[in-house]
């Protein structure tokens, strides 16, 4: 089984840092088991034919080769462990590819990097996980999409940091989704990297903190051939009401090369939370994009169609709908840590998208607890979309463990 290809090399890092004297040598990693189930289109809860499993090992290896040079290897494997041929008929990562025995096991490095830092610079190279508002790595599945790039790091401004990032290459899916296996659409077959977007992409960032309850972030993209685009971000933290949290987003995305004589994609969210009582989190969040838009307010690395969005009316489940154009979303969060036995969380999203005379109301409920190394969550998740289950309601389960180490 491909694992093996994970766990040898890992053996090779560490026995290579051993004989080279790397010092800080770290090993980290976890392994998860996640599964699905709904009712749609006429199916059962728990059935086969709508559920879908998977498994996960993520195992990294980090040190220091040198004074302020460091690196960084992480191996990723996925296997349903049979589970599609008993319990259920779909996987959660679409790095799988079918086989004649069912699916085929998946291995792949999604980070092999190395970093100099010099004074307040930072300059890293390789395989690497990115965060920026609209070019990013997705987590929430079982294994996230990775990229190869470079990325320069600068933090001489008081209070601020620089970001440029070249991403040439990725592993997200590349063409019709619908052809790929699994539910989350984020890697893609056997994890292979290839030309991240139509030429790579340059992105650049500015996030400041002078003042000391906000923080503002500026983000410039240059995705080659296909698209420039910015966001602007500020998140405060009132000093003058305890606990009072306010944000504001604005993006614009402007096609160009292989997409000439199309409109711009403009989106704004705003949003005001209260932590001001202890364990107990809410918040309301109001998002809005233009009816002319042509990119998707999403994940521009990943399949733009059904990509994660950073907006922050961004729903639990269904992905995909907050930032289609002429969608006005409205998004409810209250979340309530009961000491010793869980953390619960309950979450509204509603989407009006009237160009597509599309209307989706989802109602998330969760709850998480750590058992050790062992984190476990237990969702419901309430749909009620006019594009699925031919208008019907339909109802979820999805569980998630994974095991820390």
């Amino acid at each position: 089984m491909k694992k093996t290809v994970v766990m040898s090399l890992a053996a090779a890092v560490l026995l290579g840092a051993n004989a080279f004297a790397i010092d800080n040598v770290k090993v980290s990693g976890d392994a998860k088991l996640y599964y699905y189930t709904d009712d749609k289109n006429a199916g059962d809860l728990f059935s086969k034919t709508t559920s879908a499993a998977d498994t996960a090992l993520r195992l990294g290896v980090t040190g220091d080769l040198a004074k302020h040079i460091s690196f960084g290897v992480t191996g990723y494997a996925v296997s349903t462990l049979g589970l599609e041929n008993n319990l259920v008929s779909n996987t959660w990562s679409s790095a799988h590819t079918a086989s004649g025995q069912g699916v085929a096991d998946a291995a792949w490095l999604g980070e092999l990097w190395i970093a100099g830092t010099y004074g307040n610079t930072t300059l890293k190279a390789g395989r690497m996980l990115l965060d920026s508002p609209l070019s990013f790595s997705e987590t929430w599945s079982v294994a996230p999409n990775s990229y190869e790039a470079v990325v320069l790091l600068n933090q001489d401004l008081p209070d601020t940091t620089l970001v440029a990032v070249y991403a040439g290459h990725s592993n997200e899916v590349d063409g019709d989704i619908s052809a790929v296996p699994g539910i989350d659409k984020i890697v893609g077959p056997n994890g292979k990297f290839g030309t991240h977007g139509v030429s790579g992409a340059n992105v650049f960032g500015l996030i400041n903190n002078s003042y000391k309850p906000l923080t503002a972030q500026a983000w410039y993209y240059d995705v080659v051939s296909a698209a420039d685009a910015f966001w602007i971000q500020g998140d405060l933290n009132s000093d003058m009401v305890k606990g009072l949290k306010l944000g504001a987003q604005y993006t614009e995305i402007s096609p160009k090369g292989v997409y000439p004589n199309t409109n711009d994609s403009k989106g704004y969210a705003l949003k005001v939370g209260y932590e001001g009582i202890e364990n107990l989190n809410v918040s309301a969040a109001y998002s809005a994009v233009d009816k002319d838009s042509v990119f998707k307010v999403a994940n521009l690395a990943t399949n733009n169609a059904v990509s994660q969005s950073k907006l922050y009316t961004e729903a639990f489940w269904n992905y995909g709908y907050v930032g289609a154009p002429d969608a006005q979303s409205w998004k409810l969060n209250a979340e309530y840590n009961v000491q010793d036995i869980a953390k619960f969380g309950a979450y509204y999203t509603n989407v009006s998208i009237d160009k597509t005379n599309v209307d989706m109301q989802e109602i998330a409920l969760s709850a998480t607890k750590s058992f050790g190394p062992l984190d476990t969550t237990l969702a419901y998740v309430s749909t009620d979309a006019d594009d699925q289950n031919n208008g019907s309601q339909s109802n979820s389960i999805q569980v998630y463990l994974t095991l820390n180490f």
